[in-house]
């Protein structure tokens, strides 16, 4: 308020010297052009008072004891070699909870730690809220999206904030693929780089340009403080009726699409942010689209190896920390509707067994109507997680799933082993991109 009030009588004075020097008017002239000035200033004043009180309430917003003017850039460490990141993480492990290792297999938007409905509340602030859920919740990252960036200096202050009131080291997460998803580059405030639709890019072949290409995608969002990418789209386009997918995939033939994904996984890498290859097992031949119903595609297993899994086994020979599992089901593989993102075969037989992925896998987004048509956000979550997945992406309530999750825990269900399984290659990850420094041997005590 007391901002709206300076504004407003600067923009009051500087109309006066306007109006005078201006039109040169004479001093009576201008007396009765004073009064008109005042009336003007009074209508903008209200409608100041006005927007100031749509713009929400900011009593909420979680404010530090001192807060910089100029915000600096997050500050991400120097990573370790995968074998010291293993020990390390091995060792922090000794250090946590199992309320902190549960809630390690969680990475939210910002809507699930503030769930406040708010028409005027666009989750772009750290509030006092999202602090008391991260310290119940004690989550393994989060996830923004276009309405949560505004400007450059707004979106490293969220994500300071965020990563000062963690216990543990934060996934700062989004989707950059290039193209017509592009959260940052999107916005014109943010001053990135735009590029073309990966489908313009794939037509070229120039795996330098694709290099340089996450290479400056990575730097970029680095800037702000962004640690993990889900890119790149590693799908192989077969199907003209893909909508889901469409211009996002780098196209049709797999060897051209796998030079591509590695090409994009390199590039990002090196640049110290992790790539997440999605989705598999391959949805480029699908026609349906599952953020709104459930999608099966009709593969076998041989088709799957002869097209859709090559981009994927080159991101993964390329390094990609992640694999980002898709909710399509194939039937004729796993000879049931489940969804990839709770299928044992897909995700520990073929992924990690046939296909030799080590890292990170992670869901699609667990509030698609794919999944919320048929099972509840406890279903889902403990599906996942049996099914082998180590992190699920957006449950439709977190309450709900970190209680499943944690229940199975206690309960037996889900085994020690298991979890520590999971929890290992999450942290050894986050060391290894330095998101926790090599010095930390346990989660930081808050006050």
């Amino acid at each position: 308020m007391r901002h709206c009030l300076d504004s407003l009588l600067k923009m009051k004075n500087n109309f006066k010297r306007y109006w005078v020097f201006a039109y040169g008017i004479r001093k009576d002239l201008f007396m009765k052009k004073h009064m008109f000035i005042k009336i003007i200033c009074s209508i903008i004043f209200c409608m100041c008072l006005m927007g100031c009180a749509i713009t929400g309430d900011n009593s909420d917003v979680y404010m530090p004891e001192k807060s910089p003017e100029t915000e600096e850039t997050p500050v991400q460490a120097e990573g370790l070699s995968r074998d010291e990141a293993i020990q390390a993480a091995a060792a922090y492990m000794e250090n946590m909870t199992v309320e902190e290792k549960a809630g390690q297999l969680f990475v939210v938007n910002l809507e699930l730690i503030d769930n406040r409905n708010g028409s005027f509340y666009e989750w772009k602030k750290f509030t006092k809220t999202m602090k008391k859920s991260m310290e119940k919740y004690h989550i393994g990252g989060v996830i923004l999206f276009s309405r949560n960036i505004a400007n450059r200096k707004q979106t490293k202050k969220l994500i300071n904030r965020l990563q000062k009131n963690s216990s543990i080291p934060l996934f700062i997460t989004v989707d950059e693929e290039g193209g017509d998803v592009s959260r940052i580059a999107g916005n014109e405030k943010m001053k990135t780089t735009v590029f073309p639709s990966m489908e313009e890019i794939g037509k070229k072949e120039d795996e330098s340009y694709v290099y340089k290409m996450g290479q400056t995608i990575a730097s970029e969002i680095k800037e702000l403080g962004f640690n993990t990418d889900f890119a790149p789209v590693a799908d192989v386009r077969t199907s003209e009726l893909n909508l889901e997918i469409g211009s996002r995939s780098f196209g049709g033939e797999p060897d051209k699409v796998a030079k591509m994904v590695s090409a994009f996984v390199k590039g990002m890498q090196q640049q110290n942010i992790s790539a997440a290859l999605k989705h598999f097992p391959g949805q480029g031949s699908s026609s349906g689209d599952t953020h709104i119903e459930s999608v099966n595609i009709d593969s076998s297993i041989t088709s799957l190896r002869k097209n859709d899994f090559v981009p994927f086994e080159a991101g993964i020979e390329a390094g990609a920390d992640f694999v980002m599992v898709s909710h399509i089901s194939v039937s004729k593989v796993t000879e049931t509707a489940q969804p990839a993102s709770m299928s044992g075969l897909i995700m520990e037989t073929i992924l990690r067994d046939e296909l030799g992925f080590q890292g990170v896998v992670i869901t699609d987004a667990m509030d698609m109507a794919s999944i919320t048509e048929t099972y509840t956000p406890a279903e889902a979550a403990y599906g996942a997680v049996s099914g082998g997945t180590d992190i699920v992406l957006m449950p439709e309530e977190l309450d709900a799933a970190y209680n499943e999750i944690l229940n199975k825990i206690n309960d037996g269900t889900i085994s020690k082993e298991r979890l520590d399984a999971s929890v290992l290659r999450i942290l050894t990850v986050k060391f290894m991109r330095g998101i926790i420094s090599a010095q930390d041997t346990s989660p930081i005590e808050l006050n």
